[in-house]
């Protein structure tokens, strides 16, 4: 069986475990904390990040590249599209939030309300905070854009964009940093994606030490 090391905030963890449970690959958990660095763990990516699939001698690091090997393997619930364009799409939007929506919202949450509080038992930094929300609304208002042109943000059918842009938003939204009100486009998909079996074990996980605002997991929120 695989193992999949992972990080329980790591959005990047995220979007693999929605992908593989959605696609039926069945899989053990082990539960890496990055920033300890841990030899045994940098021996499998010496990148030292999440996520990191290993079955045997076989080791798949790098979500993108973890998710390109499933799809390449496992032929059920293709998560690219059915045509060239389709894929080209959505491999764009994957990159957007992996890119631009981690680098501009969830590096700075992650830093300041998860590993200044959690780890270094530090305050936050109301400025960076506040940036990371004004950014977060931004993207809110491209996801709104796209929904109201597509019926999911990749095309005509769910797919692996919506797995990237959910794994991504429910970090955020645990971090409590998205404000939903006036995106109701927005809000609708993720209360779809919200309650999907595949997507709830994820929202049932808790980080020690940080407890998510109360509408995290209601699917009425």
């Amino acid at each position: 069986m695989w193992r999949l090391y992972h990080f329980t905030l790591c959005p990047f963890s995220r979007k693999v475990r929605f992908a593989l449970a959605v696609k039926g690959v069945t899989h053990e958990l082990v539960m890496e904390r990055p920033w300890e660095k841990r030899s045994a763990f940098t021996a499998l990516n010496p990148a030292g990040q999440t996520p990191v699939m290993q079955q045997g001698h076989i080791v798949l690091a790098d979500s993108v590249a973890i998710l390109e090997h499933f799809e390449e393997v496992v032929e059920r619930t293709g998560l690219l599209g059915p045509k060239p364009e389709d894929r080209a799409e959505t491999r764009r939007l994957v990159a957007w939030f992996d890119q631009k929506f981690y680098a501009e919202v969830n590096a700075l949450l992650l830093a300041e309300r998860m590993y200044k509080r959690a780890v270094l038992r530090a305050s936050p930094d109301a400025a960076v905070l506040r940036q990371a929300g004004r950014m977060a609304d931004v993207h809110l208002d491209y996801i709104d854009y796209l929904l109201e042109r597509r019926a999911w943000l990749g095309g005509n059918q769910f797919g692996l964009a919506d797995i990237a842009a959910a794994a991504h938003l429910s970090v955020a939204d645990y971090l409590s940093g998205i404000d939903w009100d006036g995106h109701d486009p927005a809000k609708t998909w993720y209360s779809a994606i919200k309650s999907r079996p595949t997507f709830r074990p994820l929202l049932a996980e808790r980080f020690e030490g940080l407890q998510p605002p109360p509408h995290y997991d209601k699917l009425d929120f």
